[in-house]
């Protein structure tokens, strides 16, 4: 074989082998830690920030802005694989294509979306931190220098933040589509960002460094349930929010974003903010920081109805007139037992709404929502839609079932702290729900036992709890 020959089909094998790793490696975040776990393979014995090193240079995670907290991603070491840098590359680099397709995101196995890039970026910081008080660059990698750049697309009109998106396969993702118009910061991000601030702080404690980052990835993102969260491990990605939410104070976030906008400008080689400048950012920086706090700090994670499968409204569905003035508490009693994960939680869901459908021909999943033993609400008929949940009462309402049958037992206090604080706090914030809502019991105003003796009782120590007037 000639030399040109040769090198024509040297070339064609690398393409092949590259096609081949894309093709057997999916969006999820399982595989990218398969990958991660070949990079440290790569080179035995590698220190967790050389590893997050090496994935910077090849996904070419390398400007002014990053090196300033980062240093250079030139780490040395072997020289990765080629087909093995390109899945890195297509895994970290975040982008919205005109299509409203978000990359640079995986799925999870509790069922959310993760952008890579700022979930490293927080981690590097971390490992590279002398103090567990203050973990230089943390919040302008993960979050900050993103949240300016949608704060300064503010409308009151419209919500900035957002939007979710869905998978077109939970088992083998490969296209993850929006929800909506997307922002410059989309829920994936978020989530990424909040993950990046969580996981950079617990490692900046020498004491707690793992040995591998694909180990620190699998503890966190992989937790099987055993019980629920009641007795689950702190640091899990299902408690994303509750984790961030202890560690971030909304005015340090605000000032975080203000030193990210000015660092940008110095590295642009513009001039300082004069005095007005600076106080219009801060007037605008708190409003966003508010709508954030809002939306993934007082709002529960809310799992939409394309990720649990969810078919078609059957006709056209009738929109509430908001704010609501009451919640109804259910259960299913069929699904009996809690689900513990996404895909339980989801055949639940997809059986109650074939059940709800075809059996009672109702046009859709009776509920607004359904909270899961998982960490999780499920969208049912959501904010906007009125349902079919209580009787005589579903355009006054949201009716709110927890999946299980509690005639004698009561769902986890995590579960039953979503819907009693976050979702409920969440209604009432975003104009949903009045702030004086009254919540009652299926039973209450309907002839049924739901939600089952324990829950009910349960429920007459919540705040909002109303006794019906007669």
């Amino acid at each position: 074989m000639d030399k040109g020959c040769w090198k024509q089909t040297l070339a064609l094998v690398v393409v092949l082998v590259s096609t081949y790793a894309e093709a057997s490696l999916s969006w999820h975040m399982d595989d990218f830690i398969k990958a991660v776990k070949q990079v440290e393979d790569g080179d035995p014995g590698s220190e967790p920030v050389a590893v997050l090193r090496r994935l910077r240079r090849a996904a070419g995670l390398n400007d002014a802005f990053i090196q300033k907290y980062l240093g250079k991603a030139d780490s040395g070491g072997p020289e990765m694989d080629a087909s093995l840098s390109v899945y890195i590359s297509k895994a970290v680099n975040h982008r919205v294509t005109e299509d409203a397709e978000e990359e640079g995101v995986v799925l999870t196995s509790d069922g959310t979306t993760v952008a890579l890039m700022p979930l490293l970026l927080g981690i590097e910081a971390g490992f590279l931190s002398n103090s567990t008080e203050r973990v230089r660059g943390l919040y302008q990698l993960t979050l900050a220098k993103d949240l300016d750049l949608s704060f300064k697309h503010i409308s009151p009109l419209i919500q900035f933040l957002g939007p979710d998106g869905c998978w077109d396969s939970v088992t083998s993702p490969q296209v993850f589509t929006l929800l909506d118009s997307p922002s410059l910061l989309t829920t994936a991000q978020v989530n990424g960002g909040m993950d990046g601030v969580v996981l950079g702080m617990e490692v900046s404690a020498k004491s707690t460094h793992p040995l591998k980052l694909s180990s620190l990835l699998t503890d966190y993102y992989c937790h099987q349930l055993e019980k629920g969260l009641d007795t689950a491990p702190h640091l899990i990605s299902r408690r994303r929010r509750e984790n961030f939410r202890g560690l971030v104070v909304p005015p340090v976030l605000t000032r975080k974003v203000v030193k990210s906008v000015e660092l940008q400008r110095r590295l642009k080689g513009r001039p300082k903010m004069d005095v007005k400048e600076k106080k219009q950012l801060m007037a605008v920086v708190k409003e966003g920081v508010r709508e954030f706090v809002h939306k993934y700090m007082d709002c529960p994670p809310i799992i939409p109805r394309c990720m649990w499968g969810a078919k078609p409204y059957s006709g056209t569905p009738t929109n509430l007139s908001l704010p609501l003035s009451f919640m109804y508490i259910h259960h299913t009693h069929t699904p009996s037992q809690p689900c513990l994960t996404f895909q339980q939680c989801s055949a639940d869901m997809r059986s109650m709404q074939r059940f709800h459908q075809e059996d009672r021909g109702w046009d859709d999943i009776g509920y607004s929502f359904v909270a899961g033993s998982d960490g999780y609400i499920y969208e049912g008929r959501g904010w906007h839609w009125r349902g079919a949940h209580t009787l005589g009462h579903n355009s006054i309402g949201y009716g709110v079932s927890f999946i299980g049958d509690y005639t004698t037992s009561l769902p986890s206090q995590h579960s039953m702290g979503l819907v009693r604080d976050q979702l409920a706090s969440c209604a009432v914030g975003g104009g949903r729900l009045v702030a004086n809502f009254t919540v009652q019991g299926h039973r209450q105003v309907v002839n049924t036992s739901c939600p089952g003796d324990a829950l009910y009782n349960e429920i007459r120590s919540w705040e909002h709890f109303g006794e019906v007037k007669r």
